[in-house]
């Protein structure tokens, strides 16, 4: 995600390291390429332009600090500027109402089923809500079924009446039915189109005007580029939505829709679609997007990441083991699940400050703790349990089981030794290892 557009940034930013003061020639040079940057990643002229402009404006129109190279002071200009593009600050999501509605709009393949599912998972299992989904797609074959295995998924009701033609009276007894069940937020999945036509709109817009829904969020492929903020802009027209949802930002994506959107329809950007797990669902926060762009990680996110997977009570367990010197493969092996559980690993590792750059060309898929699970896997539930009976023949056999070679089950060993040494380091240390509490 974004990772051309942030060498191409770096690259641009880096004519003014080293330089002693911010001239006119200099600045000039830097937006250009800047420019280039953001025209590569799919923003129009227009935009790029003016954004330009106003990062070149703001350079020649600020002293540098004697502390602060010219360098570090065009990298905060832009992140000031990126982050005001994309919106500001995040906006949260209206689930006010009795029930609140919440009405999904797009173009059929911008992923709104599984967007819809997704939003669900997380009303329900981080605010908290009882929510059903509204199966309002009377068109496409399967999508009912569709939305009832991802219902099935995240442990969500899904309202549908199969031979009913009728979207409308659909969402309208869904409401009922929901009122009666109290159910607190109801999701209603729409039916979309290959492209923008008439009918599709005017369907949208009466299904707005009948439910008079707390939020309706437009679902787009970032991968679409700039169609995707034309279609943005045919659709706000016509239903003026809340705000906009963008889907698969974790592929081969420019970038152009997610930083220029915002700023062509005046609509925040709400969620951001990071994968294919129901759980891969971010609120957007345009300040944190800026860092990332500008390879400067995201360590807000990848701790409430964390915070989210953290298990307190087997925190503390871990930490009575490690103390007593009890910490075994098992506990390692539980403390990996955690980890896979955050996202996919090169996206966690982007996070880090200055790591997408070292990474950017590394291949780093989710199958990358599968060696380490192989090799645990073939150790017998003593050997587990007590790391310090392997012996040179028992690792012979964990090699030959797992299908590794003696050098990969020495190397785990080692690693398991340093990482159980530096936790208990941490854990003795003032008597407990530090524990942030579970984001509500």
């Amino acid at each position: 995600m974004f990772e051309n557009l942030s060498s191409k940034i770096e690259k641009a930013l880096h004519t003014l390291r080293g330089k002693g003061s911010i001239t006119d020639i200099n600045v000039a040079e830097t937006v250009k390429e800047v420019r280039k940057a953001l025209l590569d990643a799919d923003v129009s002229y227009p935009i790029a332009k003016e954004f330009t402009d106003r990062v070149k404006q703001e350079a020649l129109g600020r002293n540098v600090i004697q502390s602060i190279e010219p360098g570090q002071l065009m990298v905060k200009i832009v992140h000031e500027e990126l982050s005001k593009l994309m919106g500001g600050a995040a906006v949260d999501i209206n689930i006010k109402g009795n029930p609140a509605v919440i009405l999904i709009a797009g173009l059929q393949g911008s992923g709104k089923t599984t967007f819809s599912a997704k939003l669900a998972y997380y009303l329900k299992n981080k605010k908290g809500r009882n929510v059903m989904m509204v199966a309002g797609d009377v068109y496409r074959p399967a999508a009912i079924n569709q939305l009832q295995v991802l219902g099935e998924q995240v442990g969500v009701p899904v309202f549908a009446q199969v031979g009913v033609n009728d979207p409308v009276k659909i969402a309208k007894d869904a409401l009922q039915d929901a009122r009666m069940k109290g159910v607190q937020v109801v999701i209603v999945d729409t039916a979309g189109r290959l492209a923008v036509d008439e009918q599709m709109m005017d369907e949208i817009a009466r299904l707005k005007e009948s439910l008079q829904p707390q939020e309706t969020l437009f679902v787009v492929d970032s991968m679409t580029g700039q169609d995707a903020v034309n279609t943005a802009k045919a659709f706000n027209e016509r239903i003026d939505y809340d705000g906009v949802v963008l889907t698969k930002l974790d592929g081969d994506t420019r970038g152009g829709a997610a930083l220029t959107i915002r700023y062509s329809v005046q609509k925040p950007i709400k969620f951001v679609g990071i994968g294919e797990k129901m759980d891969a669902l971010d609120v957007f926060h345009p300040d944190r997007m800026a860092n990332r762009i500008l390879g400067m990680g995201d360590v807000v996110s990848l701790v409430e990441r964390a915070q989210e997977q953290y298990d307190e009570e087997e925190a503390r367990k871990i930490q009575k083991r490690l103390v007593h010197n009890e910490y075994n493969y098992d506990d390692f092996l539980s403390q990996i699940a955690q980890i896979k559980k955050m996202g996919n690993m090169k996206d966690l590792i982007g996070m880090i400050p200055g790591m997408s750059k070292l990474t950017k060309d590394v291949e780093i898929g989710d199958d990358a703790f599968v060696p380490i699970e192989s090799i645990i896997g073939s150790m017998t539930p003593y050997e587990r349990r007590n790391p310090s009976c392997l012996n040179g023949s028992r690792k012979q056999r964990i090699a030959a089981g797992s299908g590794r070679t003696i050098q990969e089950v020495n190397r785990l060993v080692k690693q398991f030794e340093d990482t159980r040494k530096m936790m208990k380091a941490v854990s003795t240390k003032g008597g407990k290892i530090p524990m942030p509490r579970r984001r509500r």
